[in-house]
């Protein structure tokens, strides 16, 4: 009985690997298909003519046309000033914005009113005498026949008449200067615009040339633009005395929002700074505080904005977005295969989104809007619709 135990479990294991045998020997071929190669996946647009006008982007900080410090021609203690004599406040050409006391000055002024009335009485009076000494005079050399010589100018009052034009003559310069002095004691605008700082007040005593405030004008508002040498071939810069002016647009975040404001270059300052080799140019932005309506929001002095300038008509060209080009000049191109290629482009113009080709491509052509990593001429490509 022991070999039984011994082989039975060894003709068991034998009869179950034969079965296994069999079963693995009449199972059915297994189908072998190729795996296709990796394909990746790219978004594609499609290349088109359109036409193209240069722009030039700068960046500048907004600066008044005019800029004035007030100060005093007189002396005095300040008697009234206008309310819109504060920092920030608007005022007309013409607005009276600060009164001196005038008492000082309107007795001066009558104190030289009357010394020209004296004056002009003292030239009348010499004026007849002279007419009587020379009346007295006729009679005697008609008394003297013999008397052949010309009366003296003394005879004839003619020194003392001379002194009398010349003391009315001071008299009224004197009278003149007066008048300036008190006219000088009310401080008016000279243009429309805005008090930046006030430095004086009502009751401060000021002395000749003792500043009041300082002011700006703003019926319009300049900004110098520096422009490299590369960018002025895309423009046509105003000569002087041009009347042709180009188009700019200004545009600033405020407050989280992006604003915009027109305005036009009138001027280029016609030298090219030494150290950084730029040419600065100036645009003209009318009305910046919007007083006339014209704008939602003021372009305020000293906003830094940037600019972009209207430059010159470039024809129709393929306009390339820069990101979709390798190394700035290489394009990869899908062709009907999804296949990409490689294609290097003639590059007129690039700015900081764009690129602009005027060769090397032809419309209705797709190519990566973004290019492949490590891409090889003839890698499939998968399109992202």
């Amino acid at each position: 009985m022991r070999w039984l135990k011994i082989v039975l479990p060894i003709a068991i294991i034998g009869g179950a690997i034969l079965v296994a045998m069999q079963i693995i020997a009449a199972r059915p071929e297994v189908e072998r298909i190729a795996a296709p190669p990796p394909t990746l996946l790219v978004q594609v647009a499609v290349a088109e003519r359109e036409p193209v006008t240069f722009t030039v982007h700068s960046q500048g900080v907004v600066t008044p046309r005019t800029r004035t410090t007030l100060v005093s021609e007189v002396s005095g203690q300040i008697a009234e000033v206008s309310p819109a004599f504060v920092s920030g406040g608007f005022f007309n050409a013409g607005d009276v914005l600060v009164r001196i006391d005038p008492r000082h000055y309107q007795t001066a002024f009558k104190r030289a009113r009357s010394e020209v009335a004296k004056a002009r009485t003292k030239v009348a009076t010499e004026h007849a005498l002279a007419g009587y000494a020379y009346q007295d005079w006729q009679r005697l050399r008609e008394l003297n026949a013999a008397a052949s010589r010309p009366a003296s100018d003394l005879a004839l009052r003619k020194p003392q008449l001379a002194e009398a034009v010349a003391a009315l003559e001071f008299a009224e310069a004197d009278l003149e200067k007066a008048t300036e002095d008190l006219d000088r004691t009310v401080i008016r605008a000279p243009y429309d615009g805005m008090v930046r700082e006030k430095r004086a007040d009502v009751g401060q005593y000021v002395n000749v040339g003792a500043q009041l405030a300082e002011t700006f004008a703003t019926d319009y508002a300049e900004v110098r633009l520096p422009l490299p040498q590369v960018d002025l071939q895309y423009l046509d810069l105003p000569g002087p005395g041009s009347e042709t002016f180009l188009p700019v647009e200004l545009s600033a975040d405020i407050g989280g929002v992006r604003r915009t404001w027109h305005g036009r270059i009138v001027r280029s300052e016609g030298v090219f700074d030494a150290e950084s080799r730029v040419l600065h140019v100036v645009a003209q932005v009318n009305d910046p505080y919007g007083q006339t309506g014209n704008s939602d929001e003021p372009l305020r002095i000293g906003t830094f904005v940037t600019a972009e300038i209207e430059g010159r008509d470039g024809g129709d060209m393929f306009v390339i977005p820069r990101h979709s080009l390798q190394r700035g000049e290489t394009l990869w191109l899908v062709g009907e295969d999804m296949a990409i290629q490689p294609r290097l482009l003639e590059i007129v113009r690039a700015d900081e989104r764009f690129s602009y080709v005027a060769n090397g491509l032809a419309d209705g052509e797709r190519y990566t809007v973004t290019p492949p990593e490590q891409p090889l001429p003839g890698m499939l490509v998968r399109v992202n619709e």
